[in-house]
């Protein structure tokens, strides 16, 4: 079973029971990818390791 199906499934489930259906598969793609970034950053900081501002800003302005 593919995604689409099993999100197809969800639907039909929540409508049965009367619930919030769920979010569509890749919705909330983005805010994943960035809670992990953060989450790396934060890990960088409890280790010690400084983490580059000056190459940080450096990508931002390239994008």
């Amino acid at each position: 079973m593919n995604a689409i199906q099993q999100h197809m499934l969800d639907l039909y489930r929540a409508a049965r029971t009367d619930t919030a259906p769920p979010p569509r598969p890749g919705d909330h793609d983005l805010r994943t990818l960035r809670e992990a970034r953060g989450h790396r950053r934060f890990r960088a900081v409890l280790a010690g390791r400084r983490i580059g501002v000056r190459a940080a800003d450096a990508r931002r302005a390239s994008c």
